[in-house]
């Protein structure tokens, strides 16, 4: 269980962005524009990709269930990138080995 949280120091969109990826349901991919956009600044993928870079461990994200647009790993670190796809894989997805999420649509 988390322990309550100071956000006071966070810009508006920090804390949009972090409670965003919060809400990703396991087993479900957001890309860094969806983020973005969920958070008020649709033209702002960036900047997702460095707070997640930044706040991921302090706020204990799920920062794997974000991938680039193409619904790909973007991760250039090859540990972190195999960590994201077992992690991703851990909660159901199908990942290849490439980083590629493939969609199962019902």
């Amino acid at each position: 269980m988390r322990h309550a949280e100071d956000f006071t120091k966070l810009t508006a969109f920090t804390q949009q962005v972090i409670l965003a990826v919060r809400a990703i349901p396991v087993g479900q991919v957001r890309s860094y524009g969806d983020v973005a956009a969920l958070a008020g600044s649709p033209r702002a993928a960036r900047q997702v990709v460095r707070i997640l870079s930044s706040c991921s461990a302090k706020y204990e994200l799920p920062w794997q269930r974000v991938v680039n647009k193409a619904g790909s790993v973007a991760l250039k670190d090859p540990a972190l990138a195999l960590e994201q796809i077992a992690r991703l894989r851990g909660e159901g997805l199908h990942v290849t080995d490439a980083g590629q999420v493939m969609r199962c649509d019902s």
